[in-house]
């Protein structure tokens, strides 16, 4: 029985698979890091800078798309699932401290779970923004914030799936009510101390101006 025609067909199909499977996990890669960075300008307030980065990283992810099209099981292997959360968390994260809209998944290019868990991971970017804004005393916009916050968090307690088909959305969603809380009480007492500043100054100038008044 001479089985090498067959072997040799299956190096080749294989052969085709990984190197599919490589370019599509290095342009994923790629696509993680330039997200990152995205991420990384938005705090920075460098719009022109983290968009730039954020197309950059989209059309990654379509080169690592096109890799795999014809290998659905590599496609769906996971990494470019991880790569499209990653984006999407710079999107939303984008959307969040510009107080803009979210994109939809159709408008990012991305799959539904990847989307849902992005979201979840842009809530503990927009703490770190939070965060930000209250160390400059910028209360206003920290509220505004943590609204966007808990309109995610509703969206995401309600998806109310199997792990298998969200990609373990319930323990992203776990994490986000666990980092939306503990903003929620940051901001409850700044909200106390700056009352309370502005309660003491007044006084004080109460107390000033009383001798003068005599």
């Amino acid at each position: 029985m001479n089985l090498e025609p067959l072997a040799a067909k299956f190096h080749e199909r294989f052969d085709r698979k990984m190197a599919a499977r490589e370019r599509a996990l290095s342009a994923s890669r790629r696509a993680i890091r330039t997200s990152a960075n995205a991420i990384r300008a938005i705090h920075r307030l460098d719009r022109d800078r983290a968009r730039e980065l954020m197309e950059e990283a989209r059309t990654l992810l379509q080169e690592g798309e096109n890799a795999v099209r014809d290998h659905p099981d590599v496609a769906y292997a996971g990494f470019l699932q991880d790569a499209q959360k990653e984006y999407v968390e710079a999107r939303v994260t984008e959307a969040m401290v510009d107080g803009g809209r979210v994109p939809t998944p159709d408008e990012l290019g991305v799959q539904l779970a990847p989307f849902l868990n992005g979201m979840a991971e842009a809530v503990g970017e927009a703490r770190r923004h939070i965060l930000d804004l209250l160390r400059k005393g910028d209360v206003q916009r920290s509220e505004a914030m943590l609204e966007a916050m808990e309109d995610i968090y509703s969206v995401l307690a309600s998806m109310d799936y199997p792990d298998a088909i969200t990609g373990n959305l319930r323990r992203s969603t776990d994490v986000a009510r666990s980092i939306m809380e503990k903003t929620r009480g940051d901001l409850s007492l700044s909200l106390v101390q700056r009352d309370l500043r502005g309660a003491l100054d007044r006084h004080a100038r109460r107390f000033d101006s009383g001798p003068a008044g005599a």
